[in-house]
């Protein structure tokens, strides 16, 4: 029986992706029997020159819509744990994911080695930005073609700043004519979306697609309130020539989602009497509004709701012509205008009643409900589960993100040849101001209350909860602002050659960038922050902006990235490839308040971080069965900077593994699956040398997805799991998490022939699944703050194909 996969949605939540018909090629990819990874797809992405995965020298994989809709994911970020030899800890929510590749460590967040693009030009040109992390900027929806992932290889010299990888996302162009329409809700969560998507051509030669989405609902976690809030379009004009096209591209992103930060629970996993960790979370309707002084000392509010809040608009072209005598010349640009907030609760510190009033108030003080139910009412070491959380509140304004980027390539064929020569100029803006404040809330999920405190005398030391206008528990760190732009100039040059079934390639690139602007820090002032004509004890210390003595940024850097790769095809069912590749990343705002110096300058070894990378990898078909095998080595460079600890980190890291991408196609049954084994260690410290030799922080020695499904007459059914081996908390090597698997389940059956009924269960069996954590050994009281995966959640979706 062959099954029509135009006919087979899985239905997910990030129901974007659900709401898409399969194109007819991915179609076909998908059940080929003799092709069942798909090596015979042409890829465009971080490669010299557009070449199928059999014949290309990188370790490449494609994810079609299909794919997407087996993974099951919750955010866009979950799509990435399909892809072998990527970490892709998505605890976060909709963005805020942490992001790595192949051992190439995570030690602040973000996805630092790694490149996120949109139809082949980073969202972001640096993927790590604090509190502005590619991903929050980047949604999966309806329009998106395919995904192209690249680890390691030609990366390193085609895309700036990525020598882990790229993951690109390919919008739809209106080469199939027609659309979707679908809605998805949360059966045992407040959630409710709508996708819609359509293309065609206009005339014979213009066609053009639009989509996008639109979403409300509270979110897999127990916020109080709607936390998820907003949707995205998308649209693209096509005009093709006889020598070519060129494609108009336009995108607006106005989405609001809550930011998941650590939470209390216990060292083993298990939650804390009254705070689920799979389902509960510090957000709360008592504490939706935050009163602070803003980037300019002017007082100003917070929106809790807002949380991850991008606002994104893009406009962008792609031009691709034959201009003569086997030359070819394509340029891509975008220019984007991008803000944004990011705004969340973080549990800088959970312990008792007594212990947590007495810090800040001395001996005899006391705790007393600041709104709730019980406002007015004691609380102490017996009340509850007695403990408290010091919560800071992750405020950050995102005034200006602004970037734009032109990628031009003028290439040469002759014979079976080819000569690129290219230039990338890019620029991006890092424009804002951290404006935290310091509040008390009990440990309870569903809407936990604030907490007052008062000294033994009865002198209040709080204001509605809020306990200081600033972190004073660190050190008032953490007010800050940074107005700095970074321009990117990079020449590049490939060489690409195929003598029988050898196929031969090797390019260099060579970044330059300017960083310039100010950034300040806290200045300390006694502000009346209520208008109430008192001073209270919490506005007698009022963290600001230090704008009268601004620091200046003015550096530049340069680092050079090659990349030799050789591919020998035995058959047409076997490849060999083998390359090596040293590439760059250059380090942006988290250099400031340390790697900075008085005079704006940076060290050249602080600016540019390298890596190094040799790799050697199996391409095998057989029948229903494909096996794409890696074996890698990387030596990495780590120069940054963590906010919740205040740490820098001047490192040196060494990985080497294998990476397992498998499938196998048996009547009516497809089997996939990945592996990836890693041996990682750190080799060199700087600044903490107790840790050379250890591991490093959350790499597990395996991780691994497998998914089977069945294609049955009306429909398709099956389970996906995502796991992990056990893996440390931090880099002193001392608590470690459990490893875990994953296991998700999806149903569809199609009731007319385009009106289909999907059934999906994520984390079904309610799995406790622990990435990441501040603390690196258990303490007296085996509390922890770590992020959890959610609990299970259920979706249906309704969709109608036209």
């Amino acid at each position: 029986m062959r099954v029509n996969l135009m006919k087979t949605p899985l239905a997910i939540s990030l129901a974007a992706i659900l709401s898409q018909p399969l194109l007819a090629q991915e179609v076909e990819s998908t059940e080929s029997k003799n092709d069942a990874l798909d090596f015979e797809q042409i890829m465009v992405t971080g490669v010299v020159r557009a070449t199928t995965k059999m014949d290309s020298s990188v370790s490449a994989s494609t994810i079609n819509p299909g794919d997407v809709l087996i993974a099951t994911p919750r955010a866009t970020a979950e799509i990435f744990r399909s892809i072998p030899g990527i970490r892709s800890e998505s605890t976060g929510g909709e963005g805020n994911a942490n992001i790595a590749v192949r051992g190439l460590p995570v030690a602040a967040g973000g996805a630092k080695f790694l490149v996120l693009q949109e139809d082949g030009l980073p969202v972001m040109q640096f993927g790590d930005i604090a509190f502005g992390n590619a991903d929050i900027f980047l949604r999966a929806d309806s329009t998106i073609s395919g995904i192209e992932a690249i680890r390691g290889g030609s990366a390193s010299t085609l895309v700036s700043n990525s020598p882990g990888g790229v993951i690109n996302f390919i919008s739809k162009t209106g080469d199939f004519g027609g659309g979707s329409l679908s809605t998805t809700f949360g059966l045992d969560y407040e959630s409710y979306r709508t996708d819609f998507e359509y293309g065609d051509y206009l005339n014979d030669d213009t066609r053009f697609h639009i989509g996008g989405f639109y979403r409300e609902g509270e979110g897999p976690r127990e916020t109080g309130y709607t936390a998820n809030s907003g949707g995205q379009i998308k649209a693209n004009l096509t005009k093709e020539f006889d020598s070519g096209y060129i494609r108009l591209y336009f995108k607006h992103l106005d989405d609001k989602s809550a930011g998941y930060l650590p939470m209390p629970m216990y060292a083993n996993g298990d939650s804390i009497s009254g705070f689920d960790a799979q389902q509960d979370t510090p957000h709360s309707v008592y504490l939706q509004s935050t009163l602070r002084l803003n980037g300019q000392n002017q007082i100003s509010s917070g929106d809790m709701a807002n949380g991850m809040h991008p606002k994104v608009s893009s406009v962008g072209f792609e031009a691709s012509f034959d201009v003569g005598d086997n030359w070819s010349l394509e340029n891509r640009f975008r220019f984007t205008d991008a803000a944004g907030e990011f705004i969340a609760p973080f549990p800088a510190e959970v312990a008792g009643a007594s212990g947590i009033a007495q810090s800040l108030a001395g001996e005899g003080a006391y705790l007393t409900y600041a709104n709730g139910p019980d406002a007015g009412e004691n609380f102490t070491d017996s009340t509850g589960n007695g403990l408290v959380i010091r919560v800071h509140t992750f405020d950050v304004e995102m005034e200006n993100f602004d970037s734009y980027a032109n990628d031009l390539k003028l290439n040469k064929t002759f014979g079976d040849s080819s000569l690129t020569l290219g230039y990338y100029k890019a620029r991006q803006n890092i424009d804002m101001a951290w404006l935290w404040n310091s509040y008390l809330m009990e440990v309870k999920g569903d809407n936990a209350a604030l907490l007052d405190v008062f000294a033994a005398d009865g002198t209040p030391y709080s204001q509605n909860g809020l306990t200081a206008y600033g972190v004073p528990f660190w050190g008032n760190c953490c007010q800050r602002s940074y107005d700095l732009k970074y321009d990117i100039d990079a020449p590049y040059v490939a060489f690409s050659t195929q003598v029988d079934n050898l196929t031969l390639d090797a390019s260099v690139r060579h970044d330059m960038g300017d960083a310039f602007g100010t950034y300040a820090g806290a200045a300390i002032s006694t502000v009346d922050m209520n208008r109430d004509g008192q001073i209270s004890i919490p506005e007698q210390n009022v963290a600001g902006i230090d704008l009268a003595n601004p620091q200046p940024v003015n550096y530049d850097w340069g680092y050079t990235s090659y990349s030799v790769g050789a591919n020998y095809r035995f058959d047409q069912d076997m490849a060999l490839f083998a390359r090596l590749s040293r590439g760059g990343r250059a380090n942006a705002d988290r250099l400031a308040f340390g790697k900075i110096r008085q005079d704006g300058s940076v060290a050249d070894e602080d600016a540019v971080d390298m890596v190094n990378q040799a790799e050697l990898g199996l391409k095998y078909r057989n029948g229903g069965l494909g096996l794409f095998v890696t074996g890698f080595f990387a030596e990495t460079e780590e120069q940054n900077f963590e906010a919740t600890t205040q740490r820098f980190f001047d490192r040196v890291y060494e990985a080497m593994g294998v990476e397992l991408e498998a499938a196998y196609i048996w009547q009516d049954w497809t089997f996939k699956g990945g592996f990836t084994w890693t041996d990682a260690e750190i080799t060199e410290d700087e600044i903490t040398p107790d840790v050379v030799g250890n591991t490093p922080r959350r790499q597990a020695d395996l991780i691994y997805q497998l998914t089977a499904s069945y294609n049955y007459d009306d429909g398709t059914a099956g389970i996906n799991l995502i796991g992990t081996t056990d893996a440390y908390a931090q880099d002193n090597n001392d608590l470690k998490f459990d490893g875990y698997t994953q296991v998700n389940a999806f149903a569809s059956y199609y009731l007319t022939d385009a009106l289909s009924v999907a059934l999906n269960v994520n984390n079904l069996f309610d799995e406790v699944g622990l990435t990441e954590a501040e603390e690196g050994s258990i303490p007296a009281n085996n509390i922890i703050r770590a992020r959890a995966i959610n609990g299970r959640t259920t979706s249906l979706t309704l969709k109608y194909q036209f």
